[in-house]
């Protein structure tokens, strides 16, 4: 008996390289793009092992846990790292950046992530991409909570190494990922004595037996699940409209953080300013004397399915994400999701109204 998801005929060369292309359109980047046979760690830490080395000198900002890890690989490679730490209630600063350059003005790689899904806040990569290139610093960017629910340019924006994961906003599978990478990424990777080679993180390996062979014969079988996942995502997003399903992501993201507001019961918005809230998810912090985790748990027994979820590790006293990203990305998952909060927190005799919720969620998504 055939089954859709084992009996799949091969998937070649021609087919993988239109996804790539695929890839290339949705980051509007005429850069090489590779696709990444692994959850999107496996490019970002393939990236920093690369390019990074003993003579690097690394800025490495820190807006959530994402950036923390990118430290310790980059340490771990030899680097020089200066972190830049900020508050995980708000973004970084392009003349943050600036500052850092000016009492460093060794630094030759910059590490950021775009937005942080975990702690709620997106960074303003533009204004710090053109600060990067005054600079004439190698740029390495996280994208991946932040692709399909906000712009990302490479391109435009002066990134050298752009990582994306399907697992978010675009809606598809975490077991697929992707990276662009810049002329003047390759060659620092190429001038990397310790460059990953002969291994699984190895992006010179594929450069090499892929890229520069004309993406006539692929180096291994390719996961063909995912990558037909992958196709079937760029599909859906190109067949309604990036803009569209990035309007769809702003909105989800307005209308949480509205009627969270209007929900009232000492719930409020972690990220202080909405300009700097990701619109992939609402990160709240819960009012005195609440456990997030504890109140995540209760609003979760009605409905397992709502994207509700508790800060991690200390972040679990304080912090609730409404992960409207992907399918979750709608009014219904918005309104549900808070009106089991509401439910959890006069279960647990806090004060909430409801009814203003569902209005301020209502007026927002208008």
């Amino acid at each position: 008996m055939t089954h859709p998801f084992l009996d799949l005929p091969p998937l070649g060369a021609e087919r993988f390289a239109a996804i790539e292309d695929g890839v290339a359109r949705l980051l509007d980047t005429r850069q090489d793009v590779l696709i990444t046979q692994g959850e999107a760690l496996l490019p970002l830490e393939g990236a920093i092992r690369a390019a990074a080395g003993p003579g690097t000198v690394a800025l490495n900002v820190i807006t959530g846990p994402y950036g923390q890890t990118f430290g310790d690989w980059l340490r771990d490679a030899g680097a020089t790292v200066h972190d830049l730490c900020v508050p995980f209630h708000t973004a970084v600063t392009a003349e943050q950046i600036r500052e850092a350059f000016a009492e460093h003005p060794e630094i030759d790689f910059v590490s950021l992530v775009h937005a942080e899904a975990a702690t709620g806040n997106t960074n303003p990569v533009a204004e710090i991409g053109e600060a990067v290139r005054a600079q004439g610093a190698l740029f390495y960017l996280d994208a991946v909570a932040s692709v399909g629910a906000e712009p990302v340019l490479p391109d435009a924006w002066g990134v050298d190494l752009c990582v994306i994961g399907a697992q978010k906003a675009m809606g598809g599978p975490a077991g697929v990922s992707a990276i662009s990478v810049s002329e003047r990424a390759w060659a620092r990777m190429a001038a990397n004595p310790n460059a990953p080679r002969r291994s699984y993180l190895s992006l010179l390996d594929w450069k090499e037996r892929w890229i520069d062979g004309g993406r006539k014969a692929l180096p291994h079988a390719p996961a063909q699940l995912e990558m037909l996942a992958l196709e079937a995502c760029l599909e859906r997003i190109e067949s309604a409209g990036l803009q569209t399903v990035m309007d769809r992501h702003r909105s989800a993201a307005l209308a949480a953080r509205a009627g969270a507001v209007a929900l009232g019961g000492g719930l409020e918005p972690y990220v202080y300013q909405e300009r700097e809230a990701a619109p992939v998810a609402t990160t709240l912090r819960v009012p005195s004397g609440v456990v997030a985790s504890d109140l995540v748990a209760r609003a979760l027994a009605t409905d397992p399915a709502l994207p509700l979820a508790a800060g991690g590790g200390a972040l679990a006293k304080e912090m609730i994400r409404v992960n409207h990203y992907g399918p979750d990305a709608t009014r219904d998952a918005v309104r549900d999701s808070l009106a089991a909060l509401g439910a959890a927190l006069t279960e647990q005799g806090v004060p909430v109204d409801p009814a203003a919720a569902r209005r301020a969620v209502e007026d927002a998504w208008r």
